[in-house]
């Protein structure tokens, strides 16, 4: 079985990244400063986000390894496991991280938010890429974080150093934004896709076996992490994913209700209910009628 490392603390990264330990919650890498690399596999106990300038070979995320291209921002959160494979050709890294533990950011406003920030739980082949000027507004922010880093610690230093690494989530989130507008002929391909997908799902006689049909199980179907497949569908579409999800699953209980040899238990049963007064409860939530009084009236 290949050794994957744990890293738990920052300077626990920071000796295997071979550089000085300024803080012992935090820290910025420039990885000029880092010696060459050929191969690793760690488990994260810390926040990480790793910006890279050169390709230094696939990125292992999970069991999957991905192409790790110039110039994206790739998100890691405790708990998750990444690595490095140039299939044995040593390479010399470029670029910068941001490291840091969560109990830098315990008891901050930042505690309560980093959830909100989903792109931590996205897939590296959904990684951030970013424009030179996105670029250089990014390695700005590192740079202000590193410069709190380096002064005297002080009662005002945890407070500015969070309050930085929020103004820097802040802006990854705006470029992610931007990047789900110009990807938007891709997600419109990803949204035909899942429509195309739930049709099948409830043709086939899938809902009847598996149960109803979760978020989960479309992006996985998809290819998509959970996270980044809710955030694409909101976008272009305004709902969650499990409001799209429960919609079409509404539409195809109308089309069911014409066929008078079933009975309604039968129609939960064909979506995906075990019970029936559940189908009931979120028909008459989505329609304000119960399948009983939709039937009738039609």
């Amino acid at each position: 079985m290949e050794q994957v490392d744990r890293i738990d603390t920052v300077n626990e990264y920071n000796k295997y990244a071979g550089v000085d330990t300024l803080h012992p919650l935090v820290g910025v890498i420039n990885f000029n400063d880092m010696a060459q690399i050929t191969h690793f596999r760690r488990r994260m106990g810390i926040y990480a986000v790793f910006l890279k300038d050169v390709k230094c070979g696939n990125m292992l995320y999970g069991c999957q390894p991905y192409d790790y291209e110039d110039g994206t921002l790739v998100f890691i959160s405790p708990g998750q496991v990444y690595g490095i494979d140039s299939k044995g050709i040593a390479t010399k890294p470029s670029g910068y991280g941001l490291i840091f533990h969560p109990d830098l950011i315990a008891r901050t406003h930042l505690s309560k938010t980093i959830k909100d920030y989903s792109f931590f739980s996205y897939e590296v082949n959904e990684a951030l890429h970013l424009s030179k000027k996105e670029r250089q507004t990014v390695v700005d922010c590192l740079k202000k974080i590193h410069e709190e880093i380096e002064q005297n610690i002080d009662k005002h230093s945890n407070t500015l150093i969070v309050s930085n690494i929020e103004l820097f989530l802040n802006y990854c989130q705006r470029y992610y934004d931007r990047q789900f507008i110009t990807r938007s002929n891709a997600n419109k391909d990803i949204l035909a896709r899942f429509e195309n997908l739930l049709s099948d799902y409830f043709k086939s006689g899938k809902a009847a076996l598996l149960g109803l049909p979760t978020v989960a199980y479309c992006a996985e179907e998809l290819f998509l992490s959970p996270n980044y497949f809710g955030d694409l569908i909101k976008k272009e579409t305004g709902s969650t994913a499990l409001d799209y999800i429960q919609s079409r699953l509404i539409d195809e209980a109308k089309l069911r209700m014409f066929d008078a040899t079933k009975n309604i238990n039968d129609i939960a049963t064909e979506l995906g209910f075990k019970y029936q007064q559940h189908f009931t409860r979120l028909f008459k939530l989505k329609t304000t009628v119960t399948p009983n009084e939709y039937r009738n009236l039609n």
